[in-house]
């Protein structure tokens, strides 16, 4: 197998991690109350820095944090602010008990990274794609009818998110060292408000147990696995192929939301779902005949020789 397939079926496995385990995430932060979303957003940088750094010492690379230009820091901070949009507004939408629609944004982003890989990197659409996008906006445009409102919190998500994978692809830097400084940008932020709820009385850090505190930790490594795996993963496959792995974690928070949360589903909200599916459908058809095509052009041809 060629080295360009190698690093494909490794973005493919790294995807796979990523998406898998972002899937799982309703059933964690779950456990984070009586923590706000905004102290749990903190905890979550402030850890995932920490962690982040340990790993450099280890792997002996934290001078590649060094000598970085203007424009590179520009782009790490610029990941830096997609991720905690998105982080908070998915934190916020878990804890609110708004898990269906948190699941609804990470079914439309695929789309939304198709869109933005056509924007940004000139990536051709093909007539499925075309029919695929169009279906979801009719989709966004039922459940925005259901809700009584747009799906802010989805929509949200889904841009964030594909604005993240858009400059994770481009920034000059391996994922280790590129989340760690998008952690070094936050970290102030995150800091001062752990600070200030500490002064006022109004964290849960260390008045709810060993126990609560424990788990605020733990979300500094549960948000760097999937993190690291998806900045290699962006490295190595075209957005397309990426947003069509995309799917696998909605459809996991979609059924703890209907199945565990017993979140309310009327009809109407079904057949906008339907539709995102629809187009889900048509898109990873296409995306999956195109990457079969592209996989036989790039193995070798194979000949006897003697040995």
């Amino acid at each position: 197998m060629s080295s360009t397939a190698s690093r494909f079926d490794a973005g493919i496995v790294c995807g796979l991690g990523a998406y898998l385990t972002w899937g799982l995430f309703p059933a964690f932060f779950g456990l984070l109350e009586p923590a706000g979303p905004v102290e749990i957003l903190a905890h979550r940088v402030l850890w995932t820095l920490l962690a982040m750094l340990l790993l450099l010492a280890v792997l002996g690379r934290l001078g590649s944090l060094r000598g970085l230009g203007v424009r590179v820091w520009a782009l790490v901070a610029a990941a830096s602010v997609a991720i905690a949009v998105n982080w908070g507004t998915y934190i916020y939408g878990v804890v609110s008990g708004r898990v269906v629609e948190t699941a609804l944004g990470y079914f439309i982003n695929p789309l939304v990274s198709v869109l933005f890989g056509v924007l940004f990197f000139r990536e051709r659409l093909r007539r499925p794609q075309v029919a695929a996008l169009f279906v979801a906006t009719a989709a966004v445009a039922v459940i925005t009818v259901d809700y009584g409102r747009p799906p802010l919190i989805a929509l949200t998500l889904a841009f964030s998110f594909a604005l993240y994978g858009v400059v994770k692809k481009i920034v000059p830097l391996d994922p280790r060292t590129s989340l760690t400084g998008e952690g070094i940008v936050a970290v102030p932020f995150a800091a001062g408000y752990l600070v200030f709820l500490a002064v006022t009385g109004t964290g849960t850090f260390t008045g709810h147990g060993a126990g609560h505190s424990l788990l605020l930790v733990s979300a500094g490594l549960v948000t760097a696995l999937p993190l690291l795996l998806f900045g290699a993963a962006a490295q190595r496959v075209p957005l397309v192929t990426l947003g069509m792995l995309q799917y696998l974690t909605p459809g996991l928070q979609m059924a703890w939301g209907v199945l565990v949360l017993h979140e309310d589903m009327p009809a109407s909200r079904w057949i906008g779902f339907g539709l995102i599916w629809t187009a889900l459908a048509v898109f990873t058809v296409d995306a999956v005949l195109r990457a079969r095509t592209a996989r036989g052009r790039l193995e070798p041809v194979t000949s006897s020789t003697p040995e």
